[in-house]
């Protein structure tokens, strides 16, 4: 093998494992991060049930849901 080729050898090795740390770095989230998207969720989760439960979208769904039971076929 020529030193040219040798040369671009180890070249594209060490843009290939550069580029495997760098997928490595950014594999996912870390913990603080995963706690926060968690505590971010639940608290959506508890504003979309609050929603939900209100007297007014109660009302509306019940009123969707009856029209769709009584509806002529």
């Amino acid at each position: 093998m020529s030193k040219a080729m040798r040369v671009r050898v180890r070249v594209r090795a060490w843009v290939l494992a550069a580029r495997a740390r760098v997928v490595r770095r950014d594999a996912g989230m870390v913990t603080s991060e995963y706690a926060m998207g968690l505590i971010a969720a639940v608290g959506f989760a508890a504003l979309l049930y609050e929603v939900l439960t209100s007297g007014q979208v109660r009302g509306a769904l019940q009123d969707i849901v009856g029209r769709a039971l009584n509806g002529q076929f």
